[in-house]
């Protein structure tokens, strides 16, 4: 009997607070403040001509450098560098100082030694005959070109020094044989930066010494 008595207190209990919470009115959410003491609240520019049509409306910062600023600069071209890792150093070193900076690349033609050589032969077993009559005369160091634009050509060489190259021809012609001596030259890039700075900025110190880099004054554009 105590058991059943407890037990419907409890319930009663139960569904008395579950009255209340839904009866209850919900706490009103606490209101932010617009912006950060000291700082005046955004507003749109429509609100703000609707207000006041005579409040003037913030301006842009304007760009660091115009084109007409550009009279006012010093314009250089600076190079070449030989390799992209002495490019990027030297970029990162004038930047700061830059109003414009910019980098291209351009090719040309370098100077890889000499090339001493027997001219292609007419097919494979010309080749190899050729190659057999060099042993046979104990000249060593030779290869038979096997594929692409130099194919059945022997090559007696690569040379940095002219002088090598010619007594390495001289040799083989003393053996009763007609090699051809040849520039080897590549197509290499070369690396500029094109800088834009102020008349007083001394740019030598900020990029430092380049071995074979140079500058030249040029307009700017």
């Amino acid at each position: 009997m105590f058991a059943r008595a407890l037990f419907v207190l409890l319930l009663l209990m139960n569904l008395g607070v579950a009255a209340w919470w839904m009866l209850r009115t919900p706490p009103a959410a606490p209101s932010l403040p617009a912006s950060e003491p000291g700082i005046p609240p955004l507003r749109l520019l429509s609100e703000i001509e609707r207000a006041d049509p005579d409040t003037p409306v913030p301006e842009l910062a304007a760009p660091r450098t115009t084109e007409a600023d550009l009279a006012d600069l010093r314009c250089l071209q600076i190079g070449p560098f030989l390799t992209q890792a002495d490019l990027r150093r030297a970029v990162n070193a004038l930047t700061p100082n830059a109003e414009r900076i910019q980098f291209r690349e351009t090719r040309v033609l370098a100077n890889r030694g000499f090339w001493v050589f027997l001219p292609a032969q007419p097919s494979r077993e010309a080749a190899l005959a050729a190659a057999r009559e060099l042993s046979a005369k104990g000249l060593r160091d030779y290869y038979v070109v096997t594929a692409g634009e130099r194919e059945n050509t022997i090559s007696l060489g690569l040379f940095r020094d002219l002088a090598n190259a010619e007594q390495r021809r001289d040799q083989v012609r003393a053996a009763g044989l007609e090699p051809e001596l040849q520039p080897r030259t590549d197509e290499i890039p070369n690396y500029w930066i094109d800088l834009a700075v102020q008349p007083d900025v001394d740019w030598r110190v900020r990029l430092g010494g380049y071995v074979g880099v140079g500058t030249q004054d040029v307009a700017c554009e």
